[in-house]
């Protein structure tokens, strides 16, 4: 018997994996690690939040169309109203998007809410509340993302259900109306 592993799935997109997790990862550390070389809370904010907002934008209109083939945003319609609105990938360009890069999108949007979260908890402990500004920043622009591309897969989801209802139907209603037809 031949015991041999299948084959790993590769990432798909590994230089839009790593941008994914490099602007994540960069405005945690240089939170976490700001306190050891800089003295000026100013920098500290300024830095942070321009490497959220960055990683914000990659993930909004670069990560998320690649890695998962969803897209969002938000506008106002005439009436001041906010409307959301998605784009996604047809059915089978979404099936055969890469599981592994999926998975990578997925879990290092909510880990990174998280840390986010757990340095918010710190801070109140240590009664820093001009951090939590910072913390509150980045956890929003974290979150919009969430949020965003939450409801995008939904929305996704949906699209595919009714096509799939439409699909059935019409091909239904064809093979009725063939059938009938030649008697």
């Amino acid at each position: 018997m031949d015991f041999a592993q299948p084959p790993v799935e590769n990432y798909a997109n590994p230089k839009t994996c790593f941008f994914h997790v490099l602007f994540k990862a960069a405005a945690l550390a240089f939170y976490i690690l700001s306190a050891l070389f800089f003295n000026s809370f100013v920098i500290i904010f300024v830095v942070t939040v321009l490497l959220s907002a960055l990683d914000f934008w990659v993930v909004k209109n670069v990560s998320g169309r690649i890695l998962v083939g969803l897209r969002w945003w938000n506008e106002i319609n005439d009436l001041g109203e906010s409307v959301w609105r998605f784009e996604c990938l047809d059915q089978e360009s979404l099936a055969r998007m890469n599981k592994k890069d999926s998975w990578l999108f997925w879990w290092t949007l909510y880990l990174s809410a998280v840390a986010w979260i757990v340095l918010g908890i710190f801070s109140l402990i240590r009664f820093q509340a001009d951090y939590l500004l910072v913390i509150g920043v980045c956890l929003t622009l974290n979150i919009a993302n969430i949020v965003g591309f939450t409801k995008c897969r939904k929305d996704a989801k949906k699209q595919i259900q009714q096509f799939a209802t439409q699909t059935i139907a019409s091909r239904f209603s064809s093979t009725l109306q063939s059938a009938f037809s030649v008697v």
